[in-house]
């Protein structure tokens, strides 16, 4: 394996464990946001509950974006002609 091949096969997986913990901070900050709004309001559970709603649905938004970008700069990487010597 060359060095320019054992280097990208860490940035990867940085980078895909770092898209899953987006999403689950997302997740998580919104409950406690919603929780806290629903707290003030006197419903902390419906505000837990639409939180992680808007958390989820926000996360998997980003998730899915941030692979359809990786899918396509991949794509465009393998489809670009290779200089040879």
């Amino acid at each position: 394996m060359t060095a320019s091949k054992s280097r990208k096969r860490p940035d990867s997986w940085l980078r895909y464990g770092g898209k899953g913990f987006e999403l689950a901070a997302a997740v998580v900050g919104f409950m406690l946001l919603g929780r806290w709004i629903g707290g003030h309001y006197g419903n902390a559970r419906l505000g837990i509950l639409i939180g992680a709603v808007l958390g989820i649905v926000g996360g998997m938004y980003n998730l899915v974006r941030a692979s359809l970008a990786e899918q396509a700069r991949l794509r465009a990487e393998r489809e670009k002609p290779k200089e040879q010597p």
